[in-house]
């Protein structure tokens, strides 16, 4: 592995991270440990109360290393990159693994490594093992990259083993609902202008939130997102998010409605944070948005 690079949060957030203090201490709030962080009211709540600026920036309150882990010194995928928080005061946190698409290295998605980390998550984006790599092997790879990350990996202290989720564009997001559907104790799954041949998903028990673009024509949303969408059960927990005019290239730059979506999606669920219910029901609208269905209010 390389030797880690640190990246800071933007002042924004972490201001708003001394206005969420200072807001618990004017309540009277609990502080806990010498650190000063407010001690959250459930049990997995990393940073402060969210706000739409916090989503919207492109960094979250937490600062990030990363690290390379090199395909030699693993089985089972390609290798690829780890994001983490720095910071150890706030206990354990959940992971995510994340896979390109068909022909792309990690590098074609990379921005949303450390913007997701920066939120409180341990993440790893995955080199596959072949570029050519078809939706169930990038399932399989996401799954050995999640057994990594909580077994092997030299930040398996830092995650809570119980709170992982998968996620990925195209073929990867196609693999994202492949790993889902294999192994059912995922908390979360985040498909980005998913492609597969298999168009039902009603085995699905992992809340999924599938984003689509109006405009992809690689993977049109409508024999593909929108049809992945409707096989989920209610159950499941489940939302649809359509990017107005967007193409099935939208992952491969910053995107911010993506990454809004994709972390709200991932702090109610694998975090259990309830905070974060107001960003995902209504959920977004605007110009940009051409579409959101989603099955609220979550349980």
């Amino acid at each position: 592995m390389s030797s880690p690079t640190t990246t800071r949060p933007r002042s924004v957030a972490a201001r708003a991270t001394r206005l969420a203090l200072a807001a618990v201490l004017a309540a009277g709030g609990v502080v806990a440990g010498s650190s000063g962080a407010a001690q959250a009211a459930g049990p997995y709540e990393r940073g402060p109360a969210p706000t739409t600026s916090i989503l919207e920036a492109s960094r979250g309150p937490f600062a990030t290393s990363s690290q390379s882990v090199s395909s030699l010194s693993v089985t089972g995928f390609g290798g690829g990159v780890i994001y983490y928080p720095t910071s150890t005061s706030e206990g354990t946190f959940g992971a995510i693994a994340i896979s390109p698409g068909y022909t792309a290295a990690w590098s074609s998605i990379s921005w949303l490594g450390p913007r997701i980390a920066s939120h409180g998550f341990v993440v790893i984006g995955i080199e596959t093992n072949s570029r050519l790599d078809q939706p169930d092997s990038r399932g399989r790879q996401l799954l050995a990259a999640l057994d990594y990350l909580t077994q092997r990996s030299s930040v398996r202290t830092r995650i809570d083993s119980s709170r992982l989720a998968v996620a990925g564009h195209s073929m990867g997001g196609g693999g994202s609902l492949e790993a889902a559907s294999s192994r059912p104790s995922l908390q979360a799954a985040v498909p980005l202008a998913p492609w597969n041949t298999d168009k039902s998903w009603s085995e699905l028990r992992v809340p999924t939130l599938i984003i689509g673009g109006e405009s992809d024509t690689v993977a049109p949303v409508g024999s593909h997102s929108v049809p992945f969408y409707n096989s989920i059960p209610a159950s499941a927990e489940k939302a649809y998010l359509e990017l107005n005019g967007a193409s099935h290239f939208f992952p491969q730059t910053t995107n911010t409605p993506t990454a809004r979506q994709m972390v709200a999606w991932l702090k109610r669920f694998v975090d259990d944070d309830t905070r974060y219910e107001q960003f995902l029901c209504p959920g977004p609208s605007g110009s940009q948005i051409e579409e959101y269905r989603n099955t609220c209010p979550s349980a």
